[in-house]
């Protein structure tokens, strides 16, 4: 297969993200997007290329391929409660599937995507794209060439922007998102259990809406979704993990603070956000220090992306190399992706954990 043609499910903010990095990818075409509004599809339409179909509606892209054998892969980038409804249709063919996170909104729906991929020939690949952030890469690189010893302590920390504005606002509100844990955080609990190498055991959360959208009224509503919180999650291998996250610190230089402490060293990565919120739009560079104990002193080392790949969106070049390990996986035609529905399962799990331990002040045991 020389050439994958792609469908897309959701040509907002994120799906035009998707579009840009597979322009950047040698064998990759937009074939085909759909999407209810008409100035995103239309915006869509016009980064993709004019040899792009577009649609309305998902399910006319579906039938659409499936008459004219049109599509190699799909792509569901659509808003966070329709995945589950959208997923429904598409496992119902033969194509390759990367869906965004969070997989689904509860993990109830989750246990239905994975009851019914288990049974499919082609994967379904949960995009936790941060998982290919390049200097998280290195973390992952230096832990499983024993580079740390034992690992025994994680720390994330993120400060950053609020939440952006979505067509219809959907993301202002936990019934549609899941909650701020699961809808931003789920990249976090993912990158968690995939250093751990274990599954959780308990978590503990605190958290509130300090600052953001409590100005904002949606149809009379006022916004429900967390704007701060710190969480605590122990595993099964009795490795301890905590995430910070705040909302409104978007003056920070580093949005993203990441560190594996093992018995014999400790590494951290340390990631800008998004060049565009930054003044001047300058792309600023990662860091990646290791910092071993014996002998004494932190190493830094250089982490380079290619400024396109880093230019074609907001997470630090990772959708780019998320779509490599995609594009190789359906060339390959078997395999398992990546990242498997249970990770994506998990990962919801946990931010549910994480929401609920704030509401009742208990530990969540799994």
């Amino acid at each position: 297969m020389t050439e994958i043609r792609y469908g897309l499910i959701g040509a907002g903010m994120m799906g035009q993200e998707h579009i840009r990095n597979l322009a950047l990818l040698e064998g990759a075409t937009v074939a085909a997007l759909a999407d209810p509004d008409d100035a995103m599809r239309h915006q869509s339409a016009d980064l993709a290329g004019a040899a792009a179909r577009a649609f309305g509606d998902y399910r006319d892209l579906l039938s659409w391929a499936s008459a004219e054998d049109s599509l190699d892969a799909l792509i569901i980038a659509s808003p966070n409660h329709t995945h589950a409804g959208v997923l429904d249709d598409v496992l119902a063919t033969p194509l390759p599937v990367l869906v965004e996170k969070p997989l689904c909104t509860t993990s109830a729906d989750c246990v239905q995507v994975q009851e019914r991929s288990a049974a499919r020939m082609a994967p379904v690949w949960v995009a936790m794209e941060y998982r290919y952030i390049p200097p998280v890469a290195e973390i992952l690189r230096a832990m499983q060439a024993g580079e740390i010893g034992q690992p025994h302590m994680l720390t994330i920390r993120e400060h950053r922007f609020p939440f952006l504005e979505k067509v219809g606002d959907w993301n202002r509100f936990n019934r549609y998102t899941g909650g701020t844990l699961v809808e931003k955080c789920c990249h976090f609990f993912d990158l968690m259990r995939l250093f751990a190498g274990a599954d959780p055991t308990r978590v503990f959360a605190v958290g509130g809406q300090a600052v953001n959208h409590l100005d904002e009224s949606y149809q009379g509503e006022r916004p429900d979704i967390l704007d701060n919180a710190m969480v605590t999650v122990a595993f099964e291998n009795g490795m301890n993990a905590s995430l910070e996250l705040c909302m409104f610190a978007d003056g920070a230089y580093f949005q993203e603070d990441i560190s594996v402490i093992g018995d014999a060293a400790k590494i951290e990565a340390k990631v800008p956000g998004p060049a565009r919120f930054w003044p001047g739009g300058e792309e600023r560079a990662a860091e990646v220090t290791f910092s071993p104990r014996d002998p004494k002193g932190p190493q830094d080392r250089p982490v380079a992306v290619d400024t396109h790949i880093l230019e074609a969106g907001d997470h630090h070049g990772s959708t780019y190399y998320q779509h490599e390990r995609f594009r190789d996986l359906i060339r390959a035609g078997s395999g398992q992706p990546d990242v498997t529905v249970e990770d994506g399962l998990w990962s919801v799990r946990m931010g549910e954990a994480a929401e609920r331990s704030i509401q009742t002040g208990e530990a969540i045991r799994f």
